[in-house]
C-alpha cells in the first residue's frame, strides 16, 4: 500500500469556487455515493455524468444517479460504449479538465480517456498491481484474503496498468459477507477522492509506475461459477457463499432438480468427523436455526436459503430430512 498524502488529511483548499469541467463515468450505489461526495467537494463544477442500465440481478441505481445529477443542474447520459461514433462529437466539442471513473464495466478507448486536460483517473477495488481485472473483491473473498484495498490510478491502454496515485487498504474479516466488505471499499473510494481531488485538478497528483512482475489477474465470472461444489473443502464453499451473497446473485445448488440459492451459512469449528460422507448430504436439522450439510472435508450450517420462485427463508424450513442431498 502506498499513499502520497498523510493518512487522515484531505486536500480541501483551492477546489471550491472554481468552474471545473469534470466527466464522471459511474455505476452502482457506489457511483451514487461517489457523485454525492463529488458534488459536496466541488459544488461549482460543471459535471457530465454517465451511467448505464443495471443487470437484471442487481439493485437499481441508474435512475438514482440521474436524479441526483439533474437535481444539481448537471447533464446526465446513459451509455455503455462511450467510444462509439455516436459520442465522437461530444468528446471532440466538450472541453474537460478531468475524467473520473468509478465502477465502470466497459472499455474506454484512448481517444476518449486522453481528452481531459489533467487526465482520466480510475478507482479499482484492489491494491494494484494485485488483482487486476474482473470482480476483484469477489475473488479476494473467494481466495480467503484478509484484506483488499482501493487503488486510484491514471488510466492507460492496458487494463488496470496505469500509474498509481494513491491507495487505501481495506480489511476483510473471516466471516464478512461481501456487502460488508463493499461498504468498506466504498468508504475507501470516498477517502481517496477527498484526499486527492485538488491535486488531480491541479495536475500535481504524484504518480508511481506499477511493477508488472508483481501483477496478478482475475478472470470474468459467469453465472455458473456461483454453483456450489459440495466436494470442495469447507473453506471454499463458505467463501463462495459469502463472496457472492447480496447484492450479488447468490451461491446456488440444486435440491430435487430445482435451484436453491444459499444466502448465508456458518462455519462449525466442532463439526463431527464423518468417515462415511456424501458431500451435499443433510446430516442435521436444527429448527429455527438451519441445517448441517457435509462438504468435501467437513460440514457447514446453512442458515438462509431461497427456493426457486420463493422468498428467502430459514434453511430448516426447506431442508427437513436426512435423506436430502444438495447437488
Amino acid at each position: 500500500m502506498w499513499s502520497p498524502v498523510e493518512p487522515g488529511k484531505a486536500m480541501r483548499h483551492g477546489i471550491r469556487g472554481e468552474a471545473w469541467r469534470i466527466a464522471l463515468l459511474c455505476a452502482t450505489h457506489r457511483g451514487y455515493r461517489f457523485l454525492q461526495k463529488l458534488l459536496a467537494l466541488v459544488p461549482d463544477a460543471e459535471l457530465f455524468v454517465f451511467s448505464f442500465r443495471e443487470e437484471p440481478w442487481e439493485p437499481p441505481f441508474v435512475d438514482d444517479i440521474r436524479t441526483l445529477a439533474e437535481s444539481h443542474g448537471h447533464r446526465f447520459f446513459t451509455a455503455r460504449n462511450v467510444g462509439s461514433p455516436r459520442w465522437r462529437s461530444f468528446w471532440e466539442t466538450t472541453p474537460l479538465d478531468l475524467m473520473l471513473v468509478v465502477s465502470w464495466r466497459y472499455l474506454i478507448p484512448p481517444e476518449v480517456f486522453r481528452r481531459p486536460r489533467q487526465g482520466t483517473f480510475v478507482w479499482h477495488d484492489s491494491l494494484l498491481p494485485a488483482y487486476r481485472g474482473f470482480s476483484p473483491t469477489v475473488w479476494a473473498i473467494l481466495n480467503g484474503e484478509d484484506h483488499t484495498g482501493v487503488t486510484l490510478f491514471e488510466m492507460a491502454e492496458e487494463v488496470d496498468s496505469g500509474d498509481i496515485v494513491d491507495q487505501e487498504r481495506v480489511p476483510i474479516g473471516p466471516d464478512d459477507p461481501i456487502r460488508v466488505v463493499m461498504e468498506r471499499v466504498t468508504e475507501a473510494y470516498l477517502t481517496l477522492l477527498e484526499r486527492n481531488l485538488e491535486a488531480l485538478l491541479a495536475g500535481t497528483a504524484p504518480r508511481r509506475p506499477q511493477d508488472p512482475s508483481r501483477a496478478t489477474y482475475t478472470c470474468k465470472r459467469l453465472p455458473q461459477d456461483n454453483r456450489i461444489d459440495w466436494k470442495a473443502p469447507t473453506a471454499a464453499v463458505y467463501n463462495l457463499i459469502r463472496a457472492v451473497s447480496a447484492p450479488y446473485p447468490g451461491a446456488y445448488t440444486f435440491l430435487d432438480g430445482r435451484k436453491l440459492i444459499v444466502w448465508a451459512a456458518r462455519r462449525l469449528p466442532d463439526a463431527p468427523r464423518y468417515v462415511g460422507r456424501v458431500p451435499g448430504r443433510v446430516v442435521e436439522v436444527r429448527p429455527g436455526e438451519g441445517v448441517v450439510v457435509l462438504t468435501g472435508d467437513g460440514a457447514l450450517l446453512l442458515t438462509e436459503v431461497q427456493p426457486e420462485g420463493m422468498p428467502p427463508v430459514c434453511a430448516a424450513e426447506v431442508l427437513q430430512s436426512l435423506s436430502q442431498t444438495l447437488e
